[in-house]
This record gives structure tokens, C-alpha cells and sequence, in this order.
């Protein structure tokens, strides 16, 4: 609103500065990515809603103050938890609409945190794009097929996969199965089994990768690349070995699959050659190592 073009090399630069202190003063979580902001926050009681109600006007004033402006058709409200009193809410003089999901950074979630059906639609979406390859690529030689599906078709297929990686078997070859279908397409290597052909292309099973990506994720924290985050999503175990982590206990069937909880008995039984490492490069060599004889 203020003449500065879309898409501008000094653009962003100044809307980073714009939006710095937009979190000044607010009570509750807010997090910013881009032009996108969510405010979150526990409420239980009329206050907490009122709470909540203050941080959605404090930022309507700051968007008058810095001449910005909220696209009221895309601000949604979402409720979680069972029993929630489902308070509503207003930014400036309009009400905001409640939606059952809404869209996270490209992922969907919705009052449940059921993510069940993103697995579904990646597994979709990549089989479409693997299909287009076939019908548009005529050779089908190990240099022509492995990249393009390393650019075109896996990336959708681990695309945020820290938060909605599957768990029960079914989904497990749901999205295994695109794998299997593009590295067959490779000519020579059709009547191998899936196995041969992994081993023959130097690739990795999906399942494989998601394991090895949360063991390298959960040395970046450990290692010190996230030092403010560690101590809420990991804690030491007591009276054992300095690299061991404390298994914690939850009720709740989804808390158990959260990066944070899944990670650590997979991170306990790696042994202290591969953790005690002085580098993320030398973990992850030594890691490969450990995981050789997994597919």
C-alpha cells in the first residue's frame, strides 16, 4: 500500500523490518512466516478469551499504525480439543469465521489433527506427476527417469513429513508404492524385486529416509543448532549415559507419534560411536554406516 512493487529485490528486506516488532506486547504465541500470521494460545476460561480478543486488537492497531492491512477473507479460526467452549472472535469491527481446517504452511489441519488424508493426497499427487513423466519421457535410462523423480515426484512425498510421517503399515506402502512404481520404470531393471532395485540405484527405502531425517533432525538440536528449542522437545535421562534421552509417557494415543516423543527410542539405541560426534557431517557418515544393512 505504501509503492513498494511485489517482487522487488528490496522488498522483502523492508517488510521484515515493517512487521519485526508486530509480536510486541502480544500475550499470547505468535508466529510469522512470510506475509502469513498465526496467533494461538490455551483458553479455558473468560479471561483467556479476552486475553486472546486484546492480542486481535492490539494487532488491527499496529496494522493502522504501519499502514498494513489483514485480508480479512483469509483470517480463519480454528478450535482444538475435545469439550472447547469454541469462543468467537473479531479483528477490527468484523467477526472471524471458524473453519474446521485450515491450511499450515502448505499442510491442512483440522480439529481432530487427523492428517490421515494428507498421506492420501501426496500419494495422489505424485502418482499423477509420475504418470505425466511416463507419458512424455521417451527414454527410460537410469539418468533420465532417477533425476526427475528425485526432483519431481519425491519431493511431494516428504514434504513436511516431520509432522504428518505415517505410522501404521497401510500408509507405510501407500506411499512406498510410488517408489516402487518409478524405479521399475527404470529400463533393466524391471524384473529385479524392489530391494535389488533400491540397492542397484544407491537409493533408500521412504521409510528409511523418514528415520534417518528424524535421527539428523534430533542431532541438530542436540548438537546445539536449536538451542532454545531443546530443552522443551527433549530431556536427558537421568543416572544413564550423557547422550541418552528420557523416555517420556503420554495418555494420549497422537502424542506418541510427535517427532519429539517417536525419535528418542530410535536415538537410545544408536551406539555412542554414531552420537558422539563432533559434526552433523561425521553423524551422518557414521549414521549411513550404522543403517547399511537396512534397506
Amino acid at each position: 500500500m505504501s509503492g513498494v512493487p511485489q517482487g522487488s529485490v528490496l522488498g522483502p528486506v523492508l517488510f521484515k523490518n515493517i512487521v519485526s516488532n508486530m509480536d510486541s506486547e502480544i500475550e499470547h504465541t505468535l508466529s510469522k512466516f512470510a506475509s502469513n500470521t498465526k496467533l494461538c494460545g490455551a483458553v479455558n476460561t473468560l479471561e483467556g478469551r479476552d486475553a486472546i480478543q486484546r492480542d486481535l486488537d492490539r494487532l488491527e492497531r499496529w496494522a493502522h499504525v504501519y499502514l498494513m492491512k489483514f485480508n480479512r477473507a483469509k483470517c480463519k479460526l480454528l478450535h482444538l480439543g475435545q469439550g472447547n467452549p469454541k469462543h468467537k472472535y473479531r479483528l477490527g469491527r468484523e467477526w472471524i469465521e471458524g473453519s474446521p481446517e485450515d491450511k499450515d504452511l502448505g499442510v491442512l489441519v483440522d480439529q481432530k489433527l487427523n492428517i490421515t488424508w494428507k498421506r492420501v493426497l501426496a500419494a495422489q499427487k505424485s502418482n499423477h506427476i509420475l504418470r505425466c513423466i511416463k507419458r512424455s519421457v521417451a527414454s527410460r535410462s537410469r539418468k533420465g527417469i532417477l533425476p526427475l523423480y528425485s526432483a519431481l515426484v519425491r519431493c511431494h512425498l516428504e514434504s513436511c513429513i516431520q509432522l504428518w510421517s505415517p505410522e501404521h503399515r497401510k500408509n507405510v506402502d501407500l506411499l512406498e508404492w510410488v517408489q516402487r512404481r518409478a524405479t521399475k520404470m527404470i529400463q533393466g531393471l524391471e524384473h529385479l524385486s524392489y530391494e535389488e532395485r533400491l540397492r542397484e540405484l544407491g537409493l533408500f527405502s521412504l521409510e528409511k529416509r523418514r528415520f534417518r531425517g528424524d535421527l539428523i533432525a534430533a542431532c541438530q538440536y542436540l548438537k546445539g543448532a536449536y538451542k532454545k528449542a531443546v530443552e522443551a522437545l527433549f530431556k536427558k535421562a537421568c543416572g544413564d549415559s550423557d547422550f541418552k534421552l528420557k523416555v517420556v509417557r503420554f495418555r494420549l494415543e497422537i502424542r506418541k507419534k510427535f517427532f519429539s516423543v517417536r525419535v528418542v527410542r530410535h536415538w537410545n539405541r544408536l551406539p555412542r560411536e554414531v552420537v558422539d560426534t563432533p559434526s552433523l557431517a561425521v553423524f551422518k557418515a557414521r549414521l549411513d554406516g550404522a543403517l547399511s544393512n537396512l534397506v
